[in-house]
């Protein structure tokens, strides 16, 4: 198969729904790109663009996208500020960070707002399609250095000291499950549960652990020896 057509295939994966995405970015050349193979994408559907984190908040109102490509450097209302207010008023809109570059602060601030994804501009196509696929699904994907950079900084922190000792049996489950980066339906499959359960399950783990994010319940769980 030549390439173009390889990647043609691999971004043509048909769903019965097409996943509905926002754009978010203050360059209208990375907007216009974004939309141009997003929207020759069978599975996805392109309902709006943004500029700044304040239309971003607002078209999120109004267009209600289940995925939000969200750039995290903009002037005023920064996508970061953004994620969080619209994670807050709107939180099954999965968001994943849109940057130029790895910064460990800008992650670890990205993925406390309540990102679940985290991806570069200068990533493939592919890669991004397959990004906001499994940010659909409740799934975390990360770009390997960001994910390292995550690590590192949570590492650091103190929010693991009471280790697994304030859940259930069934939270570890959860959560072990979590951090082998299964999505809430494949997780209410395995234990047999509905997702409303798995929903209700993620949000005392998140609020036993002191945790924000289910980024940082994946990797509190790894640390934990719950998963590799």
């Amino acid at each position: 198969m030549p390439p173009e057509k390889a990647t043609r295939h691999a971004l043509d994966t048909p769903q019965s729904t097409p996943i509905r995405v926002l754009i978010v970015d203050d360059h209208g050349v990375v907007r216009a790109g974004l939309r141009l193979f997003l929207s020759g994408t069978a599975d996805l559907k392109v309902v709006g663009e943004a500029s700044t984190g304040q239309e971003a908040i607002a078209q999120a109102e109004t267009l209600h996208p289940e995925v939000i490509l969200m750039d995290l450097v903009m002037g005023e209302v920064d996508g970061i500020e953004a994620t969080r207010q619209i994670k807050q008023r709107h939180p099954d809109i999965a968001i994943v960070a849109l940057t130029s570059f790895v910064d460990e602060s800008k992650v670890t601030e990205a993925i406390q707002a309540g990102a679940i994804g985290y991806v570069l501009k200068d990533a493939r196509p592919a890669e991004v399609v397959e990004t906001i696929r499994a940010a659909r699904q409740g799934e975390v994907r990360m770009h390997p250095e960001a994910l390292k950079r995550l690590t590192r900084a949570m590492s650091a922190s103190s929010t693991d000291k009471a280790g697994l000792e304030p859940l259930t049996q069934r939270e570890r489950e959860v959560l072990a499950l979590v951090a082998r980066g299964q999505s809430n339906k494949e997780i209410a499959r395995a234990l047999v549960i509905s997702e409303t359960t798995v929903k209700h399950h993620l949000g005392s783990i998140l609020s036993k652990l002191g945790l924000t994010s289910r980024i940082q319940a994946a990797l509190y769980g790894v640390r934990h020896g719950l998963a590799e």
